[in-house]
């Protein structure tokens, strides 16, 4: 997948995550995008380590999941740090 591509899908899928997850999370659309590329990275790596499942295909159903949940767990870390320090 191209770095084009890449940074497109994570802010597609950080802006997914932000709509699934309950409650305001603080955050632009930059926050949004670098939530939704770590997410994507994070499930990429998790679903190769545990399902050998990656990021090869953007159009593919599989990358889409395992880059939500990435996004997912990465977006519920942001969100615990962020109403700690508030």
């Amino acid at each position: 997948m191209s770095f084009i591509a890449f940074l497109i899908l994570g802010l597609i899928v950080g802006a997914i995550a932000k709509a699934i997850l309950p409650g305001h999370q603080r955050g632009g659309i930059l926050i949004t995008m670098l939530l939704g590329v770590v997410g994507a990275l994070l499930g990429g790596w998790i679903g190769g380590a545990i399902f050998g499942v990656g990021l090869e295909n953007f159009w593919s159903l599989q990358t889409w999941l395992v880059a939500i949940v990435g996004s997912l767990v990465v977006l519920g870390i942001y969100g615990a740090v962020v109403r700690r320090r508030a």
